[in-house]
């Protein structure tokens, strides 16, 4: 069998790492200056809504740590047992954010609830002007992580504790006027709640996301069916077997394939136009696919998964004519003329 590989001309594996540390070292800084004010103030005005807000804000500070940590370990090369290198580790990080924000989520609706039973004396005033305040420092550092790549879900997942953590003085500011002007305590553990549900709602979505891709499933918008059928519609395409998408980290996608194909039809340029196709229509630039004649192959007695066949009349499966075809790109290297081209071939 002849061989083919694929081209990482001009792509781009993960995030820009020099630029996102640096937006998101300014963002740490702003947060940690303003979270140490907060934590002061929150205790002088016994504001739990304050209190969450900084805790909040110290797990945007951590997260934005592990962000950093995270994009320094998954820029090391691949070596050794690690064959994609330490990429995962940007997903790891993105999962222990979600699961934090889903913990200090279950604390303040305890607090909250019992805060609405018996609620303390806030001053609303001193509330008020700390959550605007609030607001400012967090506008700031939600615009310089915007300018990192959010493409990776380690970004993401800091972006996220800091949006959340902006909706969060935003409610407490509320919170911080209403009690200023009506006297109304359990405004303050209203607004601890609300801080709690936005926690839950970006807490679940980050370890759902992160989840997907330990799981190995296809990329969110990827329909490995879909994909499996358009190969199999290839000009000398018969069958497509043993499929397998899946993402090595936000962003990368990765896929193989056994392909069949019809006897003496080029296994190369039909690689290669499988290739094309997959770069163009799914952006997935790593696909590792392996082309066989039909009835050359004595394996995959029980192919993983579906299975798809062509429908262009005469194939060696039959069936209703093909909706879609496409012009065969031929390798143009002379590498590949060392090889027969009724010879099957893997990448």
């Amino acid at each position: 069998m002849g061989a083919d590989g694929h081209s990482h001309a001009g792509h781009d594996h993960g995030v820009s790492a020099d630029a996102d540390k640096r937006w998101l070292s300014l963002a740490l800084a702003l947060i940690v200056a303003f979270m140490a004010i907060e934590v002061t103030i929150g205790i002088i005005a016994s504001s739990l809504a304050l209190i969450s807000d900084a805790a909040h804000m110290l797990t945007d500070a951590a997260a934005i740590v592990l962000a950093l940590f995270a994009i320094k370990i998954a820029a090391k090369p691949a070596k050794g047992g690690y064959t994609y290198g330490l990429k995962r580790a940007e997903i790891l990080s993105a999962q222990a954010n979600g699961i934090t924000l889903l913990l200090l989520a279950a604390f303040f609706v305890y607090e909250g609830i019992s805060r609405l039973i018996s609620p303390p004396d806030v001053d609303g005033k001193l509330v008020f002007f700390t959550a605007l305040a609030g607001c400012v420092v967090n506008i700031a550092a939600t615009w310089c992580i915007r300018r990192a790549n959010r493409q990776s879900l380690n970004v993401e997942g800091a972006y996220q504790h800091i949006l959340n953590d902006l909706y969060a003085f935003i409610a407490t500011a509320i919170a911080g006027a209403i009690i200023w002007a009506t006297g109304w305590g359990q405004a303050d553990a209203i607004a601890a709640l609300v801080v709690a549900g936005l926690m839950l709602k970006a807490g679940w979505g980050l370890v759902k996301a992160s989840g997907r891709i330990f799981l190995e499933a296809a990329p969110e918008g990827v329909d490995p069916a879909e994909v499996g059928a358009d190969i199999a519609s290839v000009p000398s395409v018969e069958e497509v077997h043993d499929l397998h998408i899946w993402e090595i980290t936000s962003g990368q996608a990765a896929m193989s394939a056994h392909i069949l194909v019809t006897p003496g039809a080029d296994c190369h340029a039909v690689r290669a136009t499988v290739a094309q196709r997959l770069h163009d229509d799914y952006d997935i630039e790593h696909a590792t696919l392996q082309v066989d004649h039909v009835g050359e192959a004595d394996h995959c007695d029980e192919p993983h998964g579906e299975t798809y066949r062509s429908e262009e009349p005469g194939s060696a499966t039959g069936g209703a004519p093909a909706t879609a075809q496409v012009p065969i790109i031929r390798p143009t290297s002379s590498a590949t003329d060392d090889h027969a081209p009724n010879n099957g071939g893997t990448t």
